[in-house]
């Protein structure tokens, strides 16, 4: 699995040879520029370390553990999948269930949004076609896309599309960080569609943005101060939050009726509510690290899990497995184990291809199995794509 990720990306000879890992030991010791030639030399060197976390980084000119052997400059970060990291902790200003790490399944609804609209962006938007989202294993999601195209783009270029996507600005003194002008972008049409899908469920029954008084305030502190004072007014006599939000969107329908230029206070708070908050420096870095697939948080134990997408309004980041819970599965007893034992035991010569077999087997007995088939079949589409190209430059295709 750490093998095949970091490997089948591109077709390069040297590639996974020339990708750095990071291992994050016990008390937060952190080792970079791990290489390896194989993945057997990777599998004893996990054995032997331990890893608390694995983070893959770039590809490099050189194998990374050979880097303070090589002539100054000449170590180079060449290229990396196109990544972005989507943490909870972002969005604190805009969920009263939950604050810090914490999570729970009303506000998980932000990155299911924020996958929505992201996914769609990057296919359609920008062309590219191989993405992988996985769970982090507390908070938030990361996004691996893993196209030729992405991996070769330039920081600049990587900073390009972070901003392109990034529609939230400014920090904890900013009031209204969401600014609509004429004309809106057809890319913020799009991501006002997915957003209205979920914002009256989400922000309206499950975050109770216009129940508590300090919640209305916090609304209303986005509209004109002339419609504040109506809303205000419309809201003593009416306390429902949907009622609530349909007097809101009358008011900026009034508004874009009679204004010169756009009023789009609606969606705009829509927009700030819900939209995705990327972490920009995490995308546009050639050399920055990120968690492994398949890693163990080590503060909640879940494991970093694959997201299919045609399950993904129905994905429980509390429903994941975790280490405790694979172990247990394969400390359960095999059906036919004691045969299974006496066959293995008539042919010793290949004990170590029957220890293989059974080890590929194990992870079949656990609820990580569906996980590992959905990451599988993510790179046999990558396999085939690496294939076809292969032979359209041959002229054999």
């Amino acid at each position: 699995m750490y093998y095949s990720f970091p490997s089948t990306t591109s077709v390069q000879k040297n590639y996974f040879q020339n990708r750095e890992f990071s291992f994050t030991l016990k008390d937060d010791i952190y080792v970079r520029y791990q290489s390896f030639t194989t993945q057997n030399e990777l599998e004893k060197e996990m054995q032997k370390m331990n890893p608390y976390k694995i983070d893959i980084g770039a590809i490099y000119s050189h194998r990374p553990n050979q880097h303070n052997t090589v002539k100054s400059g000449t170590f180079q970060a060449l290229e990396k999948e196109l990544v972005f990291d989507i943490d909870m902790t972002d969005y604190d200003d805009v969920r009263s269930c939950c604050s810090a790490a914490d999570i729970c399944c009303k506000c998980w609804s932000l990155m299911t949004i924020a996958i929505r609209i992201l996914d769609r962006a990057l296919r359609e938007d920008f062309g590219f076609h191989h993405l992988l989202w996985v769970y982090s294993g507390r908070r938030g999601v990361h996004c691996w896309v893993c196209d030729e195209a992405a991996r070769k783009l330039s920081v600049a270029a990587r900073s390009a599309v972070a901003e392109y996507l990034s529609l939230i600005k400014g920090g904890e003194e900013t009031v209204k960080k969401v600014v609509l002008t004429d004309p809106i972008h057809p890319f913020i049409r799009e991501s006002l569609a997915v957003v209205e899908r979920y914002f009256p469920r989400y922000a309206l029954q499950e975050q109770d943005i216009l129940g508590r008084k300090e919640s209305v305030d916090k609304v209303l502190s986005l509209v004109p101060e002339d419609v504040r004072k109506e809303l205000q007014q419309d809201f003593q006599n009416e306390k429902k939050p949907e009622s609530r939000w349909k007097l809101v969107r009358d008011q900026a329908t009034k508004k874009q009726a009679t204004a010169k230029k756009g009023q789009y206070f609606e969606k705009e708070i829509m927009l700030q509510y819900c939209y995705p908050r990327l972490d920009v420096n995490v995308s546009k870095g050639v050399n920055h690290l990120l968690k492994s697939p398949f890693s163990v948080h080590p503060k909640t134990g879940r494991i970093s899990v694959p997201i299919n997408l045609k399950e993904l309004d129905v994905f429980d980041p509390f429903a994941v497995p975790t280490i405790s819970l694979i172990c247990e599965e394969l400390d359960r007893p095999r059906a036919g184990e004691d045969e299974e034992k006496s066959e293995e035991s008539k042919d010793k010569e290949n004990e170590k291809d029957a220890a293989e077999r059974r080890k590929i087997r194990d992870y079949k007995r656990t609820t990580l199995a569906k996980y590992v088939k959905y990451f599988d079949q993510f790179l046999d589409a990558m396999a085939r794509s690496w294939k076809g190209e292969l032979l359209r430059k041959s002229g054999k295709f």
